[in-house]
């Protein structure tokens, strides 16, 4: 039986002044390693003086990230990619071209410090991004992510589109969410992605929506500032 997990999403209170976010769009295949430096950076001036929140939106080149929670054993091609610890929670999840990336840097301070709350609102702006694209997204109680039901596959046939790995530092976010565009989706299969068996990954074209990049970017980012009540502003 598929168990579902219901969360409602408190909106943005009008009447307050949440600070605006910065937004970083970031051309061809970012090294990860890099990008992790960065956003050790940015976390630290958020969190020591008044530097803006941060959305970056990137891809990787193609690799393997290991979370806080990873098993061993889910990772089945070592040898297949690069293969990097990440301090994000979580387990093994796949990163390449075709797959946007956002790496979300937000002082909980500032807004609400919670921190179920705040994967909610992650959770939210993919449904509603999804739904956008005529895409139902959905939460599972027992499976991180966001799901897409496929009745073409079967009964019950589910496949995850949709990530989410942070962490937080001082009440400062960072890591973030991956959404499937347009990703090699065979590239998913050296490893046991998130450690959840049984289960597919799909995409929006592999669900025959043939969106591009930007298309995607223009509605994740209309539906970020519509759940966290803040302006975005290009860096």
């Amino acid at each position: 039986m598929v168990k579902f997990r219901h969360q409602i999403i408190p909106p943005a209170t009008k009447d307050v002044a949440y600070p605006a976010v910065g937004c970083l769009k970031s051309d061809g295949l970012v090294d990860y390693q890099h990008a992790v430096a960065q956003m050790e950076k940015r976390i630290r001036e958020i969190s020591d003086d008044d530097t803006a929140d941060l959305v970056w939106l990137l891809e990787h080149p193609s690799l393997y990230t290991a979370g806080t929670s990873a098993n061993s054993e889910d990772l089945l091609m070592p040898e297949r990619f690069p293969v990097f610890a990440s301090g994000r929670g979580g387990q093994y999840t796949y990163h390449g071209p075709g797959q946007r990336i956002a790496y979300i840097m937000l002082n909980l301070k500032r807004r609400t410090p919670d921190v179920r709350l705040f994967v909610a609102q992650l959770e939210e702006i993919l449904i509603r991004t999804l739904s956008a694209f005529d895409v139902i997204g959905e939460r599972r109680e027992d499976r991180v992510g966001v799901w897409v039901r496929r009745p073409d596959k079967g009964v019950d046939v589910e496949d995850k589109i949709a990530a989410i790995g942070i962490r937080v530092r001082k009440w400062v976010t960072f890591h973030g969410l991956s959404l499937n565009v347009n990703p090699d989706l065979e590239h998913f299969d050296g490893i046991v992605a998130c450690g959840v068996k049984g289960h597919g990954i799909t995409s929006l074209h592999d669900l025959g929506k043939t969106v591009t990049m930007a298309e995607v970017d223009d509605v994740l980012m209309r539906e970020f500032c519509a759940v966290f009540g803040s302006e975005i502003k290009p860096e």
